[in-house]
């Protein structure tokens, strides 16, 4: 009991993989070496972050409130043949005007910092990464001059034509490593009391608007990525406020709303197939599909290994995109932009650890250069399968 009780309180990260890395890292031969200091060298530079508000923005949403978060969608640009300036959609290219003066990649940074520094912080007990990770906190959430509004009504708007939509909610999908970043401050004494229960309130404000709200109800009925990771967020979100009974029926419910609807018997995905960027998109929905596998870890939920009576698994969609970690080999589908090959292989990096006979992935996982996988945080945190695994 005395162990367990030991166990960082993390739902995406595994807690025994922490644990075990931690101790490894008492070593000063550490195999883990390479992955602790890139760890550090990115906990540094999140150190010289200013922190940033969500009322920093100059422009003002519909709400008339800086508080709310806006953003607008990326893929939709002005029509130039239209005479009231209309916005077409253009799938798969980024519009550069959608990230000026965005909450968007505020958000996101806020999440990274927190969960690198909580990071930092749980493995070499130096208060100024658990400082930092609490003065940014406090900004974007806590401090009434500053804090977000605990919704996301505006995201992803287009401009004349619709001021927020469900879709804009995958802008938030950094918070389940928010969380866990939260949870790995504990114990610092720059993380009071106070600021969990704030946290915990924050939280508990969005997960209600989450999952009530026109937007949030919109999205968790999404039949693609966006809605895993619908899923993944309030899965996550909710293991953090305590609602279990939530989170464990949510993951019941994506072996057939997510694997079974989205995932064909021989392991493609066509609502990620039709896009423009359909190796992106399909590796996209494949890391959400393992994002929920691993929080089903804490509910009780198995979902790495749920498969229909026609063989439609998270494993299957994974063998079908294993062998294109080869970049000679050809995507039969559209991508018009270059694809990551390295983003998959570190994906099968971590799937091979709970599919270890899987020869598929073992035989990809031999076209893949691994020269980064040695400095590689994850290593610290998320079982991988061997070479890079401490067992």
């Amino acid at each position: 009991m005395a162990a367990e009780a030991a166990l960082p309180r993390v739902f995406s990260a595994d807690p025994q993989v922490l644990v075990a890395a931690k101790a490894s890292l008492a070593d000063v031969n550490s195999p883990l070496k390479p992955a602790f200091e890139k760890l550090i060298s990115e906990a540094n530079h999140a150190l010289a972050i200013k922190p940033t508000s969500v009322t920093d923005k100059n422009q003002v949403p519909p709400s008339g409130d800086k508080h709310d978060y806006i953003s607008q969608a990326p893929y939709f640009w002005r029509d130039t043949n239209s005479p009231d300036g209309k916005y077409i959609r253009r799938d798969g290219e980024r519009n550069p005007e959608s990230g000026k003066d965005s909450d968007a990649g505020h958000f996101g940074q806020v999440c990274t910092a927190t969960h690198t520094l909580g990071l930092a912080y749980y493995f070499t007990g130096e208060e100024k990464y658990a400082a930092k990770a609490a003065e940014i906190n406090r900004v974007w959430f806590f401090n009434e001059a500053t804090r977000m509004n605990p919704n996301l009504k505006y995201g992803q708007g287009i401009p004349g034509e619709v001021e927020g939509r469900p879709t804009g909610l995958i802008g938030a999908r950094g918070l389940a490593d928010l969380v866990d970043g939260v949870g790995l401050l504990a114990g610092s004494k720059s993380w009071t009391a106070d600021d969990q229960k704030k946290m915990t309130a924050w939280v508990a404000d969005y997960f209600h608007w989450l999952t009530t709200s026109p937007i949030g109800l919109g999205e968790d009925a999404a039949s693609n990525n966006h809605g895993t990771f619908y899923d993944l967020q309030a899965v996550s979100l909710a293991l953090f406020i305590g609602q279990a009974d939530f989170a464990r029926e949510k993951l019941l419910k994506a072996q057939t709303i997510r694997i079974a609807n989205q995932i064909q018997p021989d392991g493609r995905m066509p609502r990620e197939l039709g896009r423009t960027l359909s190796f992106s998109y399909s590796l996209f929905n494949l890391h959400a599909d393992i994002g929920l596998a691993t929080l089903g870890r804490a509910a009780g939920v198995d979902l790495w290994h749920y498969q229909t009576a026609d063989g439609r698994s998270l494993q299957k969609a994974v063998d079908y995109m294993a062998p294109f970690v080869d970049e000679k080999k050809k995507w039969p589908y559209p991508q018009i932009r270059q694809a990551n090959y390295n983003d998959l292989g570190d994906l099968l990096l971590r799937v091979s650890a709970e599919f270890p006979d899987d020869n598929i992935i073992q035989n990809a996982l031999k076209s893949f250069p691994a020269t980064d996988v040695a400095g590689n945080p994850e290593r610290l945190y998320i079982k991988l399968g061997k070479p890079w695994s401490l067992n």
